[in-house]
């Protein structure tokens, strides 16, 4: 019996080793669509907001338009984007991005649109500490055949942004005022555009593995 139960515990091993082994590294998005549709303008609508910060569409949408740019592409203009929803009566997010493809095409002229959710936007506060999180998802649509040329998802923390004091010498008190002086501090500073700013640099540049293919506007245009 112990050999049995050997043998079946050595072939489950062989197994997920053969399993791992045909895995292999992650796969490169499919861009036949992409390149198929070869956009030049983007029109990044008002992000949907999924958290319970009010701040949270604003703030991505407010730093998604540089790295469009970086990347290679024309984006219309945020305010006047704004301002052409709210004279149609479309005030929020959810209805603006179920407007119809061809409807957004016709209005702006653009190739394509981003339709954003951001999912986390602000403080965490834990016991011993607290930082500012941002993750977000996005989607590339063509805005004259409709497909889908492109998704992905992000995720930064305040962390990241370096700066922070380490106040674990002073023992438990020290660490309890420390997560709480930084609560206060990334509220009043909106620590979380900075890291909304991060985010949307690694969800929209350019390049492999995951990224946007370059625009035309790049000099890297073509090379993906």
């Amino acid at each position: 019996m112990f050999k049995l139960i050997s043998l079946k515990s050595l072939s489950a091993v062989a197994m997920s080793g053969l399993l791992a082994a045909c895995a292999g590294p992650a796969q490169r998005p499919d861009y036949t669509a992409f390149k198929k549709s070869q956009p030049r303008s983007i029109l990044a609508l008002p992000p949907v907001n999924e958290t319970s910060d009010v701040k949270a569409t604003h703030g991505v949408l407010s730093q998604v338009t540089l790295p469009l740019a970086e990347s290679g592409y024309y984006v219309i203009p945020v305010g006047p984007m704004e301002e052409t929803f709210k004279q149609n009566g479309l005030t929020t997010p959810t209805d603006i991005q179920e407007v119809a493809p061809a409807k957004l095409h016709d209005i702006f002229g653009a190739d394509a649109a981003l339709y954003v959710k951001v999912t986390q936007y602000g403080s965490v506060y834990a016991v011993l500490d607290s930082t500012t999180v941002v993750a977000v998802s996005a989607k590339l649509v063509d805005l004259k055949a409709g497909d889908v040329l492109w998704q992905g998802t992000a995720r930064a923390t305040g962390k990241e942004l370096g700066g922070n004091f380490d106040a674990s010498g002073f023992g438990l008190v020290g660490m309890l005022v420390q997560a709480a002086v930084k609560q206060v501090a990334q509220t009043l500073s909106d620590e979380s555009v900075k890291v909304a700013g991060l985010a949307s640099q690694r969800l929209l540049s350019g390049g492999p593995p995951n990224g946007l293919l370059y625009g035309p506007h790049s000099p890297k245009y073509g090379t993906d």
